[in-house]
């Protein structure tokens, strides 16, 4: 009885060895896959902010400015490609394409002096730059938390309790080439 014991210990004990690594790296690719979901939510919910506010901006700057139609229209249609984006890459470029246009919005209101000098016109502005704050931060904070992930599913030996467990890469929030070109707007004239 005491030679079987101590074999069952022995197995136990070996097998407590190779468990607990296993176990443990599970866990830590499930929390970091969750930090990735919840700053993928922020994300959304700050674009979310940013598309909320944009309407209320385009109304203003119609009140003085009916003959730009075109951005406008621009604008409503990049709108709806991000209510639609469902990857991040998708939700990066729809996410380029209103950014580019509520800047082309922008340097249109240079234009226009008595608009630059509404109340309504400086607070929305106030309110989208916090916003575009907040999306910056959003972005930051989620492609870190792919970078911790993605990092720790290709470490050894995670990256083979990776590919038992179908934990795979994640992409980044990557803005596109148009997105790097920065407009010059200055609402100070």
């Amino acid at each position: 009885m005491s030679k079987t014991l101590r074999t069952v210990a022995i197995v136990a004990a070996i097998f407590l060895v190779i468990a607990m690594p296993i176990i443990g790296g599970y866990n830590k690719m499930v929390s970091l896959n969750q930090k990735v979901k919840v700053a993928e939510g922020n994300i959304d919910t700050q674009l979310q902010r940013r598309s909320d506010l944009i309407p209320n901006l385009v109304q203003t700057v119609k009140g003085y400015a009916t003959q730009e139609k075109d951005i406008f229209i621009k604008i409503a249609d990049a709108r709806a490609k991000l209510a639609g984006a469902k990857t991040i890459p998708d939700k990066a470029q729809a996410d380029s394409q209103l950014g580019s246009a509520v800047s082309r919005l922008l340097v249109i209101v240079e234009n226009y002096p008595d608009l630059k000098s509404s109340q309504n016109f400086r607070d929305l502005s106030v309110a989208l730059e916090g916003t575009e704050n907040r999306v910056g931060i959003s972005r930051l904070d989620y492609n870190t938390s792919v970078d911790n992930y993605n990092t720790t599913i290709k470490k050894f030996p995670n990256s083979i309790i990776a590919g038992i467990f179908g934990f795979t890469d994640k992409p980044y929030y990557k803005a596109s080439e148009s997105a790097k070109v920065v407009p010059k707007v200055d609402f100070t004239k």
